[in-house]
């Protein structure tokens, strides 16, 4: 089998990008205590790694919410819903204002924040950091996970934009 040359650099960056804004991922938001208080970000790069046991991973780049998450030892990992989309996107933004009173929150007994509205969080421990790029890869081990039976619809990002699921009985958000 042969397969074709790799592309030069130059044009490799932006066609990774154009290939994974092709592809849909699910959307999550993901918190912990930082050391002025809640610190939280929008991802759309969280995978499950493992079932035994159950671990996770996703990445960070820059900015205080995400330094601060890569340094800490626990975290929560929200599946967002499609009701939640106001939420993903005030995690998405650095300008928001995150952890309001609207957006139905409590401090865990354990520290971290939870948003008591996402379709499930999965409270973890942070067990490796991988330095790649820009970026920091976190492997986190679940400890807990708390299901919302009234969850939605997945949200997902595609094409730089959040999506819901739908099938032809539903609209969509």
């Amino acid at each position: 089998m042969t397969y074709p040359k790799p592309l030069p650099p130059e044009p490799v960056g932006e066609l990774f990008r154009a290939a994974f804004r092709a592809h849909p991922a699910g959307v999550s938001i993901v918190t912990a205590a930082g050391p002025e208080g809640a610190v939280g970000l929008t991802a759309s790069s969280v995978a499950s790694v493992a079932v035994d046991p159950p671990t996770l991973a996703f990445s960070v780049t820059s900015g205080r919410s995400a330094s601060h998450i890569a340094a800490a030892q626990t975290i929560v990992v929200h599946l967002v819903g499609a009701d939640q989309l106001d939420l993903a996107r005030a995690f998405a933004d650095p300008t928001a204002e995150r952890f309001t009173a609207a957006m139905d929150w409590e401090v865990l007994p354990t520290g971290e924040p939870l948003l008591k509205d996402a379709a499930w969080a999965l409270r973890c421990e942070i067990i490796h950091r991988a330095p790649l790029g820009g970026s920091v890869l976190l492997a986190a081990r679940v400890l807990d996970i708390r299901p919302n039976p009234t969850g939605s619809a997945p949200l997902v990002y595609h094409n730089r934009e959040f999506h819901t699921l739908f099938n032809s009985a539903q609209t969509a958000v």
